[in-house]
């Protein structure tokens, strides 16, 4: 376990192989719908290239709704009890005392191929300050951690391999962050993901 920066903690190998691979399982449910998976498009004609699937909320650039309307005018699937709990565990590890005051509401599911990145960005579309607890499966790759007040140095390079927890909360919580590359080749097919890496974050919005 390493602090990044204030708020900001690392725990190497965290998920065990069954919880990735339930996890796997989870994200694949998701990804077939109600709201499918895609490939977001940006305000300014830009496609992402993660493909990226919701629960709970769906988050489009840069609000959340409850129906897709820029994919198909659905409700995207409920939020899972079993999810907050784990989100809840994973909090009281990173951070090493409980919260039962934590109580996530969206997950937003990235995966990523060989070829995809991920920018310098904030989460900061969300009305609360709650930590983001982040989950990965499958490919390493490097994770960039920046600071708060702009998208270059100073930051920290961080590999999340498959299972590792990433938890930025507090004087963190608006860090820019993104993925320069991942790794492809690097994951374990015992964790259900045969190539590519998933990347499960969850958050509070705040929305009530």
């Amino acid at each position: 376990m390493r602090e990044i920066a204030p708020g900001a903690v690392h725990v190497p190998g965290w998920l065990t192989l069954d919880e990735q691979r339930h996890l796997v399982r989870a994200c694949r449910d998701w990804a077939t719908g109600p709201v499918p998976i895609r490939h977001t498009v940006l305000p300014r004609g830009g496609v992402m290239s993660v493909q990226t699937v919701c629960v709970g909320w769906h988050w489009r650039p840069y609000v959340y709704t409850r129906v897709a309307h820029d994919v198909n005018d659905r409700q995207v699937a409920d939020f899972p009890a079993w999810l907050g709990d784990l989100g809840r565990r994973a909090l009281a590890c990173a951070y090493g005392r409980p919260d039962d005051t934590y109580d996530p509401d969206t997950a937003l599911i990235n995966f990523y191929d060989g070829q995809a990145k991920m920018g310098m960005h904030q989460d900061k579309d969300e009305k609360s300050d709650a930590p983001v607890v982040s989950l990965s499966i499958g490919d390493t790759c490097l994770f960039r951690f920046g600071n708060t007040e702009t998208r270059g140095r100073p930051y920290t390079d961080v590999r999340l391999a498959s299972g590792d927890l990433f938890v930025f909360g507090g004087p963190s919580r608006l860090a820019y962050h993104g993925v320069p590359k991942v790794y492809p080749g690097t994951g374990d097919p015992a964790s259900g993901l045969a190539s590519g890496r998933l990347n499960l974050t969850m958050r509070v919005t705040g929305l009530g």
